[in-house]
């Protein structure tokens, strides 16, 4: 590995920069990814890269899974549960039937439970995808909402399809009511696991004499403990890892600091970005490896296969969003539904565009052995890693390179929010500014006069309440504002440089100071 040390920085280095160049052109980072590991991949003498799957899972999934699950609002989560558990459970099911029909009939050699493998394969999208696409378009919050709740489960679900039809596939045997078991206990096994893990891990925070360093290095070892607990008891690691993380991010404000909140999203953020581009660039680099496994079975004839797999993919998702609709249409006759009315046609199409693939299906087709267990040739295992590897690249590219022009060509209509963010801003920042003015009237009037400070706070707080400058001046406002706070950084900076005995860690200190005063200013804007 040493050797290939320089070829693996470089990579690195190159995905930052495609990431950028995506940015700048309006093209989710996804899409770049994948075309630049195709590239560097037919490039002679590139070191190949082979992952082994067990470890894509363990490496990649529970960190990935814990940040989104962390980011993920639970009220939103609820509001949608319904829909969201749907198409996270009762689509990817669906769809990994239809995979499973289509393949038994038009695939030679491919039997039920290898169409069912199939499916599992193919049937989650994924959440890094449609989220980095929906970065570059507005999109209403029910959406965004329901797009993110669904590709905290759906990974769980396809992974227990692709479990018991590897077992099916290997075995030639399907025992109905072991299987019924084995979900339950993978299910409700995993969430138990998870959220127990959760709660001993919040209590650790509580306990001990943390910091952020280690608030952060918890986070880090918490969704790895969740994943191989939930994994080594046969129950489900990816349920394991979201409910614990949803819990915990419920709970963050009762057990972490607001420096370990603030550094803790900061580093995750990072790390997380670095992994999702790692893993979109194997999906490429992967491809000499991919095709030379097909062996005697014709290159065209396994496109041809990807491309019908994949149309039935995108239309048996595209069919769910309408029957999802017509579902609640009926159902809100009887039970009280999030929203009553008609979304229209836009919401379920967009809805049904966003089924882009990724790692979690390139890795569980890895993850199929090369051999059974009586030593011969895993049936149709070559092929089925070509067909995924194909509806991952299709889904990427055309819906990936379509759905922006989708949403501004046929935007959805947002009945949740009729006000501008701006609005709901100033609306929180003028509610704040009263809440501490009667604060400091209730409880320290007594020591306004002896604290200048104070009565210099109260005054700030008292001025936003009778000033509408924010609103009206606030583009001019921020200019001269975030000018000032360049002005104190170079202060700092020079000063730092002037004196030498001066310790860097306070000036280190007010720098972070002024760089979260002017993200503040920022997340305003």
């Amino acid at each position: 590995m040493l050797e290939n040390f320089a070829f693996y920085l470089f990579l690195v280095l190159l995905i930052t920069m495609l990431i950028m160049l995506a940015k700048k052109i309006q093209v989710a980072y996804p899409v770049l990814l994948v075309l630049a590991g195709l590239l560097i991949s037919f490039i002679p003498g590139v070191p190949p890269i082979k992952v082994e799957p067990e470890l894509i899972f363990i490496i990649f999934l529970p960190p990935l899974l814990y940040e989104a699950a962390w980011s993920t609002s639970w009220k939103e989560l609820w509001r949608w549960r319904r829909i969201i558990f749907s198409f996270a459970f009762v689509v990817v099911f669906f769809t990994a039937l239809s995979v499973a029909v289509f393949a038994n009939y038009f695939i030679p050699g491919f039997s039920l439970a290898l169409g069912f493998l199939l499916g599992g394969i193919v049937s989650p999208p994924d959440a890094v995808s449609a989220g980095a696409i929906l970065k570059f378009v507005k999109v209403p919050k029910r959406l965004a909402s329901i797009l993110e709740g669904e590709s905290l489960l759906n990974d769980a679900s396809s992974l227990i399809i692709f479990r018991f039809a590897m077992i099916a596939a290997a075995t030639g045997q399907f025992v109905w009511y072991e299987a019924a078991g084995s979900f339950v206990w993978m299910c409700v096994g995993g969430v138990g696991i998870g959220i127990t893990l959760a709660y001993i891990f919040l209590k650790m925070h509580k306990i001990l004499p943390t910091d952020p360093n280690t608030d952060i290095l918890l986070t880090f070892i918490a969704p790895f403990s969740m994943y191989l607990a939930a994994e080594e008891l046969h129950a489900s690691g990816v349920l394991a890892v979201v409910s614990g993380g949803l819990f915990l991010s419920y709970r963050s404000h009762d057990f972490l600091s607001s420096a370990s909140r603030i550094r803790t999203v900061t580093v995750w953020e990072s790390f997380c970005f670095l992994l999702n581009g790692i893993v979109f660039m194997l999906i490429g680099l992967d491809l000499p490896e991919i095709v030379n496994g097909l062996g005697d079975t014709d290159i065209y004839t396994a496109i041809g296969y990807g491309v019908a797999v994949t149309a039935v993919l995108v239309i048996v998702r595209i069919l769910a969003g309408y029957a999802a609709v017509i579902t609640t249409l009926v159902m809100r006759n009887f039970i009280t539904v999030a929203d009553a009315q008609s979304p229209g046609w836009k919401t379920p199409m967009i809805i049904g565009w966003t089924g882009m693939r990724g790692v979690v299906s390139l890795a569980a087709a890895l993850s199929i052995p090369l051999t059974l267990e009586n030593g011969a040739p895993f049936p149709q295992r070559n092929l089925i890693l070509f067909i995924t590897f194909v509806a991952i690249l299709l889904t990427l590219l055309v819906q990936g390179l379509t759905l922006p022009f989708l949403l501004k060509k046929f935007p959805p209509v947002d009945r949740d929010f009729v006000r501008t963010e701006k609005e709901i801003d100033y609306e929180i920042q003028n509610k704040l500014a009263q809440v501490a003015v009667e604060k400091i009237r209730k409880d320290y009037a007594d020591k306004v006069d002896s604290f200048p400070t104070l009565k210099d706070q109260l005054q700030k707080y008292e001025n936003q309440l009778t000033s509408s400058e924010i609103i009206i001046n606030y583009a001019e406002y921020r200019k001269i504002y975030i000018d000032i706070l360049e002005t104190q950084r170079m202060w700092l900076i020079n000063k730092n440089r002037e004196e030498l005995l001066l310790d860097e860690e306070i000036i280190r200190k007010h720098l972070r100071i002024l760089d979260l005063q002017e993200e503040r200013m920022n997340m305003k804007s």
